[in-house]
């Protein structure tokens, strides 16, 4: 069998791509019926420790060790703080704002990794991507509408999330290359126990014995996060980063097909617009990155 060529790397990473973001948007459908019925904290402190049981193994079967001071300081705690902060955020935007609009606004994330990679780590972004990435913020108003009757403040959580989420990604790039992807991944999962611990304090709200239903919902979501990873740094490893990464908005298309299929939602009008303005910009500036790596390359 002849080797693959780069082109038919690249579109077996695009479709491992979509199909990584096809996973995480059923993984959000279980995950917001899940918080919908018990309380988010303990979907949140379930889910983390059951991904944090698979990951070890996969950790240890790598011999990447886990129980590291080095998980206690620096980038690697500064990252599995932001990530349990995103995850708190994130689990209260699922339940209790759509999912239509949570999706939409998730989409700026990529934008926000841009301007904070200018800002803090010194990257050069020329005057066509920052144009891009205030017309990607202009979306984020248009979906949020905070100057007419239908504003919904539930959809602030999920751009809070959105800022978090940027430095998660910020500190993981200048993280040092010895520390392993399985690693990195477990000690994201174990943060998540004593985050959802802490909600479900904050929330004054107790432990529920889930139903086998609920436990159902919990497994589905476990597993349809893991093959999601899974997808996604496979697909990033396989192909080039500037071909494969524009295919992480087709989770909107896949997350919107959910909600109205199983959630009976309708997006407003003003959500589509904002949400194709968001991912307008996002496909411009990971355009123009590619146009300026070509002649470096």
């Amino acid at each position: 069998m002849p080797p693959a060529t780069p082109a038919a790397d690249n579109t077996r990473a695009a479709l491992t791509m979509v199909a990584s973001m096809a996973f995480f948007a059923v993984e959000d459908l279980f995950l917001k019926r899940s918080a919908e019925a018990l309380p988010p904290g303990q979907v949140l402190a379930l889910t983390g420790a059951a991904g944090a049981c698979v990951f070890w193994a996969l950790a240890a079967g790598q011999r990447q060790p886990i129980l590291s001071m080095e998980a206690l300081r620096g980038m690697p705690l500064a990252r599995t703080l932001s990530e349990a902060v995103a995850a708190v955020l994130y689990i209260l935007a699922l339940a209790l704002a759509p999912l239509t609009m949570t999706s939409a606004l998730l989409q700026a994330s990529p934008l926000v990794v841009v301007a904070g990679a200018a800002l803090f780590l010194g990257e050069t972004v020329g005057w066509r991507r920052w144009a891009s990435i205030l017309v990607g913020f202009a979306g984020v108003l248009v979906i949020l509408e905070p100057w007419g009757a239908g504003f919904d403040p539930t959809g602030l959580l999920t751009v809070a999330c959105v800022l978090v989420l940027a430095v998660r990604d910020l500190t993981t790039r200048v993280m040092p290359a010895r520390i392993g992807t399985f690693q990195v991944a477990t000690w994201a999962y174990l943060g998540l126990v004593p985050a959802g611990v802490a909600l479900m304090a904050g929330m004054g709200q107790g432990f529920v014995p889930p139903t086998p239903g609920q436990w159902a919902g919990l497994g589905g979501a476990l597993v349809s996060g893991l093959f999601g990873y899974y997808a996604v740094v496979a697909a990033m490893r396989l192909g080039e980063v500037s071909v494969v990464a524009p295919f992480r908005y087709t989770r909107l298309v896949f997350a919107m097909a959910i909600a109205m299929v199983f959630l009976s939602e309708r997006p407003a009008g003003t959500t589509l617009l904002g949400a194709g303005i968001v991912v307008g910009s996002g496909l411009y500036a990971f355009a123009r990155a590619r146009k300026r790596a070509s002649p470096v390359a």
